[in-house]
């Protein structure tokens, strides 16, 4: 006990570092809208498991802006949610035409309409979709390692030779999460940084 105390100390005093995952474009969907675009009575498949009893389901849809511009191959990640939210990047926002808000997942209230179209069918949400905002899941033991709790807001550093600096960036702390920071293509591009890469909480 007194080593790890000792560790965690170090970790304190020389900073935490977290490794990263790059966050493509994706899509939650509820059940009523996943049987409206896939039919009805269907299920998500896997694909591959995620954090937290999530999943990449083998599914996709195509989301299509204000303009008609269109994203093919949008990854469903399942399970079913009680609302449907799309997490694009600044980038996406730009080809679709929309003006979309950076948002913490979950907090769809008021954010960008976007259509959806499946092989079976087309949903047009009002709202729910969003930039999500940068974030670093990790476990209680985590956050008692780096001495923070969920909902702190933290700066982050990348040691690569864009040496770049996150600000705002959220701590989320579940017992079924593992130690990860997401951010999404555009950040990861323009800071010359990939999934797995490590960057270290200031």
């Amino acid at each position: 006990m007194v080593i790890q105390t000792l560790n965690r100390m170090e970790e304190k005093k020389n900073g935490f570092q977290v490794p990263v995952g790059v966050s493509a474009r994706h899509i939650h969907l509820t059940k009523e809208h996943v049987e409206a675009l896939f039919g009805e009575g269907y299920e998500l498949t896997k694909r591959k498991e995620l954090m937290g009893g999530q999943f990449a389901a083998n599914e996709t849809v195509t989301v299509v802006g204000l303009k008609l511009r269109a994203i093919e191959n949008v990854r469903v990640l399942g399970p079913v949610r009680k609302a449907s939210q799309l997490e694009i990047s600044a980038t996406d926002a730009i080809k679709l035409g929309v003006a979309v808000p950076v948002r913490e997942s979950g907090d769809i209230a008021g954010s960008a309409p976007i259509a959806v179209v499946g092989p079976k069918g087309v949903i047009y949400l009002k709202e729910g979709c969003i930039i999500a905002m940068r974030h670093i899941h990790m476990s209680p033991a985590d956050a008692a390692a780096c001495g923070h709790k969920d909902g702190d807001m933290v700066s982050v550093k990348a040691e690569n030779e864009r040496g770049t600096v996150f600000n705002h960036v959220k701590i989320r702390v579940d017992e079924s999460f593992t130690l990860e920071m997401h951010i999404d293509t555009d950040e990861a591009n323009a800071c010359k940084i990939k999934t797995g890469d490590l960057v270290t909480i200031l």
